[in-house]
């Protein structure tokens, strides 16, 4: 379940009436109106809000789940596992008619709170086809569900990934690790509780194979290429092999080059692995 707008659409009487249940201080309620009521800056003219919370804020999420609050209780109440952040959620249930009705009371709930599900991100459908914020579940052996990432949470780290690594620009492979790093550290904690660790394994391929291509590219010319991997402790007819195909950079950077340019060779330029 996803909502349309979301944040865009907050009615502000409706919140303001659920916080002044909770809140007794006029002027913390007069400030969070405020807040809300703050023009928006467009091409150099104030817009007046209306509607709608700042997205971006940061009180816009604690504001989200004071507003969205009475619709986890029902769903609670109703005995439904489920899982929300902020406008994004999944509710579990154990059939396809289950689900159905479920979506049926949530356009409700939320249309009694001026909100619309967005129907094109919405679904009734098996949890094996959704994801929930980057993530999705299998079934691992033994029948244990398992956590993932969603696939396409992985095509967009790859295209991020090769958008990075483009043998182009005139980098250095340090500079280009350099600006890896910190996005693969990022990346890597977000999705640490996803249990795959064969997916993570091969992303560490992936990202070393495209980096000894750009390594490969950057040694140019044949002669180069054979001094700088004999040099590592490639044999000289594998060597020869590879500087006599000097601008199949991709090709070459799968074959043997691992040897001369190791896991290890990696790491202490300060690249992170995933899999670790």
């Amino acid at each position: 379940m996803d909502l349309e707008k979301f944040f865009d659409r907050v009615n502000h009487d409706l919140l303001m009436g659920r916080l002044a249940k909770r809140i007794e201080d006029k002027r913390v309620l007069r400030l969070v109106r405020r807040y809300l009521e703050a023009g928006v800056m467009s091409q150099g003219v104030v817009m007046e809000r209306h509607e709608g919370t700042p997205q971006g804020g940061p009180l816009s999420p604690l504001l989200a789940n004071l507003l969205l609050d009475e619709v986890d209780q029902e769903l609670d109440q109703r005995g439904h596992a489920f899982v929300r952040y902020a406008d994004d959620g999944n509710v579990y249930v154990r059939s396809k008619r289950a689900g159905e009705r479920v979506m049926a009371l949530l356009r409700r709930l939320y249309g009694d709170l001026k909100l619309q599900i967005n129907e094109s991100k919405s679904a009734v459908a098996r949890v094996w086809d959704r994801k929930f914020l980057g993530f999705s579940l299998w079934v691992g052996a033994g029948k244990t569900v398992r956590v993932r990432v969603a696939e396409k949470a992985l095509n967009a780290m790859k295209q991020r990934v090769r958008s990075m690594t483009r043998r182009l620009g005139g980098r250095s492979l340090g500079q280009v690790i350099g600006k890896l790093r910190p996005y693969l550290l990022g990346w890597k904690a977000y999705f640490r509780l996803a249990e795959t660790p064969q997916v993570f394994r091969e992303l560490d391929e992936w990202i070393r194979h495209r980096l000894r291509a750009i390594q490969l590219k950057q040694w140019k010319r044949g002669r180069t290429t054979y001094r700088e991997l004999v040099s590592r402790g490639l044999g000289s007819t594998t060597a020869a092999r590879i500087a006599a195909n000097t601008r199949r950079w991709w090709k070459n950077s799968g074959m043997a080059l691992h040897i001369a340019l190791p896991n290890r060779w990696f790491a202490e330029r300060g690249l992170p692995s995933l899999g670790a």
